[in-house]
């Protein structure tokens, strides 16, 4: 009996520190949240930064990437090549058929003169036509696929991330690299739905991003078309007016004076 009241004592002792130990320790995080990061008030929304311009560029034929010239976060310029395929047997298809061209231009040239000595009917010209426009055909898909061996940048941006590396084998469709214009951000929220007859297009508001903490002045460019039905938000698209600095991706917190 005398163990088992020792044991009793001992145990209770244990206990005593470990809930004492619970309660002295804290999360910085929880009791110092960074600046912008703390609970959305009555009229503050919680949104993102995003690209109107962003893509994911994809092979448009199968084969061996040569060239890749810009890096991971490098800017590039419209008009840059982004990406180059090893096309030798597209072009020397190309030649050919350009080649064909020349032959069949001059076999219609032919016929003509001789259609015109009465020597040959118009069946052959028609057919000597019809053999140009077939060769001509046959040049402008070569032509396509040799154009297709440059990825050529659409607009002014940066590379976000590869997704293939030079001197690799792609098949048609699959993933290059991931592409963003940081000059075209907007803001997303997601406000509650009964802001909605207070929130108009044109009205400005103040968003604070996380990692910078510097207010920025937005303006309401367009509402959501549809109400989430389960958390009954809806979407809120802003533009800002400098975003210098900004990188799509970015978090903060919009303050919305007029939203009650």
């Amino acid at each position: 009996m005398r163990y088992v009241r020792r044991w009793a004592y001992g145990f209770a002792f244990l206990a005593g520190l470990a809930q004492a130990d619970t309660s002295q320790t804290s999360d910085p995080l929880v009791d110092n949240p960074p600046p912008g990061a703390q609970t959305a008030t009555a009229n503050e929304a919680r949104g993102v930064l995003r690209a109107r311009d962003q893509a994911m560029l994809a092979s448009e034929l199968a084969g061996r990437i040569v060239e890749m010239p810009f890096s991971d976060g490098e800017s590039f310029s419209k008009g840059d090549t982004l990406a180059r395929f090893d096309c030798s047997g597209y072009q020397a298809q190309l030649n050919a058929a350009q080649a064909g061209i020349r032959g069949a231009n001059e076999e219609l040239a032919h016929n003509k003169q001789l259609a015109s000595l009465n020597s040959v009917g118009h069946f052959e010209v028609a057919r000597a036509e019809a053999k140009l426009a077939e060769t001509q055909a046959q040049a402008q898909v070569y032509q396509v696929q040799v154009k297709r061996c440059s990825v050529i940048a659409p607009y002014d941006g940066q590379v976000v991330q590869h997704k293939a590396q030079r001197y690799e084998s792609v098949a048609a469709g699959s993933p290059l690299m991931e592409i963003v214009d940081n000059r075209t951000l907007e803001i997303h929220l997601l406000v509650p739905s009964r802001w909605m007859s207070r929130l108009k297009p044109g009205q400005t508001f103040s968003f604070i991003p996380d990692e910078t903490g510097q207010p920025l002045t937005a303006t309401i460019k367009r509402l959501g078309a549809r109400i989430d039905e389960g958390s009954q938000t809806l979407l809120l698209v802003a533009t800002v007016t400098d975003a210098k600095g900004l990188l799509a991706g970015m978090s903060g917190t919009a303050h919305l004076a007029s939203a009650k």
